[in-house]
């Protein structure tokens, strides 16, 4: 196998925790294999260069924890996207309508054949806009109803668009993703940021971000991280990308091309660990190859 400098580096930053884990797990479990169905997780993977070889289990490197994975299954996943669009409306939002129209409106327009769209708006609630469809004409004429009012429940909103619109549609769907269109500020939410971010993970729902300014200068948040702080970890925490909302048309062909042709399903069965426990995820691949997923598997408590 072959590896770039700064993924040996990684490498043999895991390979060096490694047995402090092995032996931390051994005490806490004696069993081994935690979860006899397996773990899939939703990964975007590329080759960098002009080879068109298929990318093989034997190209990819899991860790949990530390603890190399063994992969079961990689396979290409050709089913179509459900994407939930999530609009901040909120009073001080720095992003006039017409621009928070215009970014969203840009997806319906670069979609493929099969993919849908719902858009919902929030301040203090979220707002259903436009139901599923791929027509981008009932997604113009919906977003003229976006308006800025209130504050910025994001947690809440992010929270209850996901049950109530992307989990219905599982298992039988894998391919969801949130597009969230926000500074990352949230000014009243009853849930929890790390509450959001664990069923998200769990769900395997991988969120893009089209990042507005932030309207608190970056100031640190009590109890929360700050508003930039949540789009980055709501990305990387999912397997997801951020971009400024200036960039939407290059951000909305970017992810719906990337939807289609980069996405895929690992399956790999969880040996030397606990359910019970945050578990770190870590996957690289061999030279030439470019691959993202979730970096952590939540803890599998109520």
């Amino acid at each position: 196998m072959r590896f770039t400098v700064e993924k040996i580096c990684w490498l043999t930053l895991i390979l060096s925790l490694n047995f402090a884990s092995v032996n931390a797990q051994s005490r806490r479990s004696a069993t081994g294999t935690l979860d006899s169905n397996g773990t899939i997780l939703s990964v975007v993977a590329s080759r960098t260069g002009d080879s068109k070889d298929a990318i093989k289990p034997e190209n990819l490197y899991l860790y949990e924890s530390g603890v190399e994975q063994k992969i079961k299954n990689f396979s290409f996943d050709p089913s179509p996207a459900k994407i939930l669009m999530l609009v901040d409306n909120s009073q001080t939002v720095r992003a006039d309508v017409e621009l928070l129209k215009k970014a969203t409106l840009e997806f319906a327009y670069e979609i493929f054949d099969g993919d849908q769209l719902f858009v919902v708006g929030y301040d203090e609630k979220p707002e259903i806009v436009q139901e599923w469809t791929d027509d981008a004409k009932k997604v113009a004429a919906s977003v003229g109803t976006f308006r800025k009012k209130g504050n910025s429940f994001l947690f809440d909103s992010l929270s209850g668009a996901v049950s109530e619109i992307l989990l219905p549609l599982m298992p039988g769907t894998r391919k969801t993703a949130v597009v969230l269109i926000s500074d990352g500020l949230d000014r009243g939410s009853k849930i929890a940021f790390e509450k959001v971010l664990a069923d998200l993970q769990n769900q395997n729902i991988v969120v893009y971000a089209l990042q507005i300014p932030d309207r608190t200068g970056g100031a640190f948040r009590r109890n929360q991280p700050k508003a930039g702080d949540v789009i980055t970890q709501l990305a990387e925490g999912t397997g997801g990308k951020v971009f400024p909302i200036e960039e939407a048309q290059t951000a909305a062909k970017f992810i719906c091309d990337e939807l289609r042709k980069n996405r895929y399903l690992l399956n790999y069965l969880p040996t030397n660990m606990s359910s019970y426990e945050v578990r770190r995820v870590f996957l690289i691949a061999d030279e030439g190859i470019s691959v993202r997923t979730k970096n952590a598997q939540p803890a599998n408590v109520k």
